[in-house]
Parts: C-alpha cells; sequence; structure tokens
C-alpha cells in the first residue's frame, strides 16, 4: 500500500505545474494568496480521481501531506499556520500592478 502511495506522490511531484493548474480551475489560488490545507487534501483526491486513481480520504491525506513538504521545499508554499500556506507562484498573478490610468 506505502508503495502505491509513493507512486501516486510521485506523478503529482514530476508533473507538479499541471497540478498547481489543475488547483487553480477548482479552487481560488493565485500567487500570493492563502491556501487552506482541507483545499489542497481534497484537491490531491480530485486530481487522482481524474486521472481513475482512486484513493481513501486517509490516503489521500498522506499524499497532501508529502506534496506539502515538497512545494514548501520548493518555496511555492510559504507556511502562514499548520493549515496554511501562501502561494508563491508568479506564474498565478491575476493583473499586472500599474497605473491604470
Amino acid at each position: 500500500m506505502e508503495e502505491k502511495l509513493n507512486q501516486h506522490y510521485t506523478l503529482i511531484k514530476n508533473d507538479y505545474p499541471v497540478f498547481l493548474n489543475f488547483l487553480k480551475a477548482k479552487f481560488p489560488v493565485f500567487h500570493n494568496s492563502n491556501f487552506f490545507y482541507r483545499d489542497f487534501h481534497y484537491g490531491v483526491r480530485k486530481f487522482l480521481e481524474s486521472k481513475d486513481i482512486k484513493v481513501t480520504y486517509p490516503q489521500a491525506e498522506e499524499i497532501a501531506n508529502m506534496l506539502a513538504d515538497f512545494l514548501v521545499e520548493e518555496k511555492i508554499f510559504v507556511p502562514v499556520s499548520k493549515l496554511a500556506w501562501k502561494i508563491n507562484y508568479p506564474e498565478f498573478v491575476t493583473a499586472v500592478p500599474g497605473d491604470p490610468l
């Protein structure tokens, strides 16, 4: 079972930009916005389901924990609490700042 979880984790980790874009399509994920653990956990589960991979709630939670640690190491997630991060992903900037006039 542990091997399957590692395979699912590796699947997402190796192509994390696709996963992040999937999250952005499902949740309000923007550069410098807060993102909460439960949304992330559900996002992992839904992403795997979109690939026809069924995981249980606890399995998705374990994969989410491993993936969150990886994204913190990559400095894409900046912890703001035990259950939330600030998103540091400039590709998700919604508008270029500047004087509109």
